[in-house]
């Protein structure tokens, strides 16, 4: 069986506005506020130019807010416990980053504590040299986990053990 070309639109406009006059094949499209779906499949339309409500008590946080708490945590993988310093000290203005620059400066801290004290220990008894390498997996697992939670808008507490409760938040 032989193809043909394929026939031709014929000698009106298409059929709808949405429809181009060379795709004959394909299937009118709908416009974008009908292919949604049902109502209940939508996300919800954020307020106030796409800053998101936190739970409790800070109020709409933008996204510069957003940044600064995420390079509080992020930042650590490249310069260490400078990066949530310096949003510590320079951006603090706001609760959300402060609250961010503080949980993160104190993994940091931290960190930097175990380091030097497991080098310390790990001269006389060899085995500990696992202690802060073991300690440092768990700062970055908990770093991603708080970023993520820091790029959504949202604060997930680490746990003492991890973030040593030095600095206020």
């Amino acid at each position: 069986m032989a193809y043909g070309p394929p026939p031709s639109p014929g000698q009106g406009q298409p059929q709808s506005p949405w429809q181009q006059p060379g795709n004959v094949w394909q299937q009118p499209q709908q416009p974008p506020q009908q292919q949604a779906g049902p109502a209940w499949q939508q996300q919800p339309q954020q307020q106030g130019g796409g800053t998101a409500q936190i739970p409790g008590h800070y109020g709409p946080v933008s996204h510069e807010e957003k940044t600064w708490s995420l390079m509080a945590y992020v930042g650590q993988f490249l310069i260490g416990a400078i990066a949530p310093a310096i949003v510590y000290v320079g951006k603090a203005r706001s609760p959300f980053v402060r609250r961010h620059a503080a949980q993160g400066l104190n993994m940091g801290l931290a960190a930097i504590a175990v380091w030097i004290a497991g080098g310390l220990l790990s001269l006389a008894v060899e085995v500990l040299i696992w202690l802060p390498l073991f300690f440092t997996a768990a700062v970055m697992f908990f770093l991603v986990y708080a970023g993520r939670a820091a790029n959504r808008g949202e604060f997930r507490r680490v746990p003492p053990v991890v973030a040593w409760p030095l600095l206020k938040k």
